[in-house]
This record gives structure tokens, sequence and C-alpha cells, in this order.
């Protein structure tokens, strides 16, 4: 299984942007899909948003729709998940999964391979 670290966490105050950063520790995430995922305290892990292995389709969560975007750059080895117009509650651990496949679910069983995650709050 493919291994994964997160990058770009923070603290931001609400109506700002963050951009989170997926990248594999070793190898390269040309074949795989990717997902982000989020969990907040009390709160089962929710999918945000995916992008496939081939052609880049995307899916998006009807809460994130119109305001974050993910995209892959296979040169970089990275997938962004840029999040704009930020609200309290985007609070959450983010997570990025892998999997084989073109597939998008946005449910958090399908997918095999996880990071560690990266905390986004915001707050003012």
């Amino acid at each position: 299984q493919v291994q994964l670290v997160e990058s770009g966490g923070g603290l931001v105050q609400p109506g700002g942007s963050l951009r989170l950063s997926c990248a594999p520790s070793k190898y390269t995430l040309d074949y795989y899909t990717i997902g982000w995922f989020r969990q907040a305290p009390g709160k089962e892990r929710e999918g945000v948003s995916c992008i496939s292995s081939n052609y880049g389709s995307t899916n998006y969560a009807d809460s994130v729709k119109g305001r974050f975007t993910i995209s892959r750059d296979n040169d970089k080895k990275t997938v962004f998940l840029q999040m704009n117009s930020l609200k309290p509650e985007d609070t959450a651990v983010y997570y990025c999964a892998a999997k084989r496949g073109s597939s998008c679910p946005l449910v958090a069983t399908d997918w095999p391979s996880w990071g560690q995650g990266t905390q986004v709050t915001v707050s003012s």
C-alpha cells in the first residue's frame, strides 16, 4: 500500500483559504485515485473530495461544492485540496487516502491507504 503524507493545515479565520497537499512518501501517485476526507471531534469520517487516476475526474461533497477544488500534479507527485471561503464547520482533521482503480467514492471504507492527517481549524 502507498504511504501518504499530508501538509498545509493550520488556523485560519472564517472566509479565509488554505491549500492542503498530499504526497507519497515514496513511489508515485500516478496509478492511484486520491481522496480527501475529514473528521471532526465526535463525528464520523466524511468524504470531502476525490480525483480519479484516469482523466482526473472529480467528485465533491455537497457541503464543499463551489468552495473546494481538488487537483493533481503528477510531475510533482502531489494532490492538492484548495479550500476557499472556509467556515467554522470545516474545522476537522483532514486525511488523504489512496485506492487503485478509477472509481471515486466518498465512502471511507472503500479506501485502503491513509495518511496521518493534518488539522484545519477555522476560527476568529
